[in-house]
């Protein structure tokens, strides 16, 4: 059974001793992380079947997750803690769930996967006989460079994702300018609109054609519903904000430890219990920056961000794969944009595109990595007795290698059974959908009930959480019914 979580403490919130500018990043690097996941495979992919019918859905799902994670950040701001925390004082037997979803997630590498054999294609050609699980090993080797050379792990995420991002941005916008067109920017824009009219939706399923000779299962309502939570970061990707705040030392984050290398000799501090500020009116005008801090870190770096390089994503795909009718098999869509473009552009759009794709689904598995890690060690270390027989960072070294060799273990044997790549990506996205259909209600209860009344969210967050629940409710809702239907119906 799990210990009891230790009541939050009463302190005084820390002021912000630094200008607003010079504390960017936790938002940059969730949208850093985001777009390798959506942006780059789902939605891509997506719209080379239905072209721009369904980027309203895009545009909603990204626009929803931007309130969430400003109640993330609120919480995380008062208190310090992962709202993981906070869930399981109030139920307590919820961590099995989190635990467990962590858990499978580490058997599900996609973006390892998919940026390893985008690797393989950029050096070797895509024809190349190396097996997959190899290059994913690869690509977990130079992930443990990165998280374990530092001694402070997040500045190393932070530092490499930015530039990551940096680089998708560039080449993304060099290569909308060379293939763009007024028609282009049209049909986005009526896909954006298309919320409004009676043809928002195709005919779910939507039959693929064969490759080869050899048929394809079809485009899935479930597959579309995983695609709009994986618009932004998706599932407990989300969650990973209130750690990223933590180390950038926000708000009640700044009471709490950092998290160092474990291969680094450091001060060793225990985390500790969550914090809540008392009502004084020093500490609500210092909740009221804190909040302005993380409502400008996400509008502007992970929404406006995040739907820029989605749009200039989808924007390729829509002007390159849909007019040729071209579906791309799994694990092939990144080869087969970039192979287009070289008709256009030449070799060098071609290795530009696989540059962009290898940077951005390596930035994405090194957040997945760092981030899914950072939550298992948490809710071991807090909740169980057995977590306590290591510390945090220990915990933190443990799962990221049990990632990395479970990871390629996994991939080698799904490569086996022909288990693409896509597939990986598409049931992740799914468990996410019924992860945020669980925590995004309870996130908004505990803002509305376990903070200062000064620090609750107004009626306007309060809308758009009620609409996030009611979505991704009614999502897992209908996706469950509807699988239901088919096994019974078939």
């Amino acid at each position: 059974m799990p210990i009891p979580v230790p009541a939050l403490k009463e302190a005084d919130l820390p002021a912000r001793d630094k200008p607003i500018l010079k504390m960017m990043g936790p938002g940059i690097v969730m949208a850093g992380l985001a777009i390798g996941s959506g942006e780059l495979i789902m939605w891509p992919w997506i719209t080379s079947i239905v072209g721009a019918q369904l980027l309203w859905a895009a545009a909603i799902g990204i626009f929803l997750q931007l309130w969430i994670n400003i109640e993330i950040g609120r919480w995380a701001v008062v208190t310090g803690e992962s709202p993981l925390t906070g869930m399981i004082r109030i139920v307590k037997l919820i961590v099995y769930l989190w635990v467990g979803l962590v858990f499978v997630g580490k058997f599900l590498p996609g973006w390892a996967r998919v940026t390893g054999v985008a690797l393989r294609d950029l050096l070797l050609g895509p024809q190349h006989s190396s097996p997959e699980w190899l290059w994913t090993a690869i690509i977990f080797a130079m992930i443990a460079v990165i998280l374990f050379g530092p001694k402070v792990i997040y500045t190393a995420v932070e530092r490499c994702v930015v530039g990551l991002t940096v680089i998708v941005v560039v080449g993304l916008i060099y290569v909308v300018w060379e293939v763009g067109s007024k028609d282009l920017f049209v049909a986005m824009w009526d896909g954006l609109m298309n919320v409004f009219t009676k043809d928002r939706f195709p005919e779910f399923p939507v039959e693929l054609p064969d490759v080869d000779g050899v048929a394809r299962n079809p485009f899935t309502f479930s597959q579309f519903f995983g695609a709009v939570v994986f618009a932004g970061m998706g599932g407990l990707g989300n969650l990973w904000y209130a750690y990223y705040l933590r180390e950038k030392r926000v708000g009640m984050g700044a009471r709490m430890p950092t998290l160092m290398s474990a291969v680094h000799k450091h001060e060793i501090k225990e985390m500790d219990t969550g914090y809540v500020y008392p009502e004084t009116e020093e500490n609500q005008r210092r909740f009221r920056d804190w909040m302005r801090y993380v409502v400008i870190d996400q509008v502007f770096f992970f929404w406006m961000l995040g739907c820029f390089t989605m749009f200039l994503f989808i924007f390729g795909a829509l002007a390159v794969l849909h007019p040729t009718g071209l579906v791309p098999s799994q694990g092939s869509l990144v080869w087969d944009l970039a192979s287009i473009l070289e008709q256009s552009m030449g070799k060098t759009g071609r290795n530009l595109f696989l540059i962009i794709g290898m940077a951005t689904l390596f930035s994405s598995q090194l957040g997945g990595v760092d981030g899914s890690s950072r939550i298992f060690a948490d809710l071991l270390h807090t909740n169980f007795k057995f977590g306590r027989w290591f510390k945090l960072d220990q915990w933190y070294f443990i799962l990221v290698g049990t990632t990395m060799i479970v990871g390629t273990i996994s991939v080698w044997y799904f490569e086996k059974q022909n288990v693409g790549g896509l597939d990986f990506l598409f049931i992740a996205a799914l468990l996410s959908g019924f992860a945020m259909a669980v925590y995004v209600p309870i996130l908004l209860y505990m803002n509305l009930t376990y903070l200062p009344k000064s620090a609750r969210p107004g009626w306007v967050n309060i809308f758009f959480m009620v609409v996030a629940s009611a979505v991704y409710i009614g999502f897992a809702g209908y996706t469950i019914i509807d699988k239901v239907a088919r096994t019974f119906a078939g």
